[in-house]
């Protein structure tokens, strides 16, 4: 497939570009003159498959043949052709001469002028560029030029009512317990490990240990001298110890326990994929943190000038968190009553290709609601874990809201994404063109004015709905934490024991 970016992708880039940057200027009210007519084109779309059209074009030979002579008519008057004086040759030496270069360049400027009009008549709505090759179409002798393509679309679904729906808002009042635990994970940072006095396993300390992980009777990994912090679940880089603290607490120094581990639906080796496996944990050390006094000078580095502000300040870090959740309970509580009205399959290769897009989506929202970089990295995780269904969730959302957006005409602006920048910058305690500079050079600023126009299309869902409120089934501030390691490594051949 050609580097060449064609039509197709330049009219969804466009349409991007006007949908995301404020682009209020109406360019039909003011059409050029001078403008190329339209071609005179049949299209036949057929379905090729779930979300996936196959697409073939008929250009009229008078089109091509009218842009030809327009070539050949230039060619004329300004090429130099040996044998005559420049401009003076023969149109039918000139034609002969100069045919083969002028061919390619009318059936480039075709093709981009088929396909930008293909986009513009009809509702295609691509997610990738066509699988189309120029260098394979050709301009016949005579008669129309013909090229097809498949091209990867958005889903077509009927979206049902979505304003006034009745959704359940979880609410929760802090303790004074829950303050205190969030106070002293913001100065975690600040802490001291120590080893622990009576050893024994439990949440929140700091454990080292080996690990043999076994597939029934088979060898499949070893880790040696990992260091994690103990909490619920642990993720590792390819599978989730679910009942991690449950397995494992309790234990001391020198004693093993079995740990289930749930392997992702992505590990290298696809016998393997979402298997329950088993390894053997050895506690090898264990510490526990000795927090910091807090002083005024930690206080004041967190803008604080007593306790009472500290505190008022975990507070508003849990209400943040908390909103967030509310957020994304809604956000599940709306794909299950619209999107769950449409039988939508999601090819598994568009899942894996669109897998980063997502996960990039996800971080966004999580960063511009203030989740510290733990969080986030541990929720990332347990989504990488099974990714083609975490994908094929986020995918189904981003399309209802995406569609809900063109419906109300909502926008993005500059100052939108400006907004945004700081609020990241601010989460993180950055310079906000340093954050910019990141997003752009990760390439992730379209990523980020999506999340802005889905959490403009999910703000309008939510202000008109009906809201029945609940006591939030749990609240956990942290349930899962990470592995720097592979539970069942890449290079880890498969022995018996």
């Amino acid at each position: 497939m050609t580097e060449t970016k064609t039509g197709l992708e330049v009219q969804e880039t466009h349409k991007h570009d006007h949908d995301h940057a404020n682009c209020d200027h109406d360019h039909s009210a003011d059409q050029d003159p001078k403008a190329p007519v339209k071609l005179t084109q049949e299209v036949d779309i057929k379905d090729a498959g779930p979300c996936k059209k196959h697409i073939k074009v008929s250009v009229s030979r008078a089109d091509i043949q009218s842009r030809m002579d327009d070539h050949f008519k230039t060619m004329v008057t300004d090429s130099s052709v040996a044998g005559f004086r420049p401009g003076k040759a023969p149109r039918k030496i000139v034609e002969r001469r100069f045919h083969k270069e002028v061919a390619g360049q009318v059936k480039n400027e075709v093709i981009l002028a088929s396909l930008e009009q293909l986009a513009e008549d009809f509702d295609i709505a691509p997610l990738s560029p066509p699988n189309l090759d120029p260098s394979s179409v050709i301009i016949p002798e005579n008669g129309p030029m013909v090229y097809e393509f498949e091209v990867e679309v958005r889903p077509q679904f009927d979206l049902p009512p979505y304003k006034g729906l009745k959704l359940i808002r979880y609410t929760h009042t802090f303790t004074k317990e829950e303050i205190d635990t969030q106070v002293n994970s913001m100065v975690e940072p600040l802490g001291t490990k120590v080893d622990k006095k009576n050893p024994a396993v439990a949440e929140g300390d700091y454990l080292t240990l080996d690990a043999i992980i076994n597939d029934g009777d088979a060898k499949i990994g070893e880790i040696k001298d990992l260091e994690i912090r103990v909490n619920k679940q642990l993720a590792f880089r390819d599978g989730v110890a679910e009942k991690f603290i449950e397995q494992i607490g309790g234990a001391k120094p020198g004693e093993t326990r079995d740990v289930d581990i749930k392997l992702s639906s992505v590990v290298t080796n696809e016998a393997l994929a979402g298997k329950v496996v088993k390894a053997k944990v050895t506690v090898k050390g264990l510490q526990t943190l000795e927090l910091p006094e807090l002083t005024g000078e930690i206080l004041g580095a967190f803008g604080c000038k007593n306790l009472d502000q500290f505190r008022e300040l975990g507070e508003v870090v849990l209400k943040r968190r908390l909103d967030y959740q509310q957020r994304q309970s809604s956000r599940n509580q709306i794909l299950e009553l619209i999107a769950g009205t449409t039988n939508w399959e999601l090819p598994q290769d568009l899942l894996r290709r669109q897998a980063k897009k997502a996960l990039s989506r996800k971080v966004m929202d999580m960063q511009s609601n203030g989740l510290s970089d733990n969080e986030i990295n541990a929720r990332v995780r347990v989504l990488q874990q099974d990714v083609l269904k975490s994908t094929a969730a986020a995918l189904k959302e981003h399309f209802v809201l995406q569609k809900i957006a063109e419906i109300e005409k909502l926008e993005v602006s500059d100052d939108d994404l400006n907004l945004e920048v700081e609020r990241i910058a601010q989460q993180n305690d950055e310079s906000p063109r340093k954050v910019r500079a990141r997003l752009e050079k990760e390439d992730l600023i379209e990523a980020l004015a999506v999340e802005v126009i889905e959490r403009k299309s999910l703000d309008l869902v939510l202000d008109s709905a009906e809201y029945t409120e609940q006591p939030l089934p749990s609240h956990d501030t942290l349930i899962t934490g990470t592995a720097e390691a592979d539970a069942a490594p890449q290079d880890q051949g498969v022995s018996k024991e």
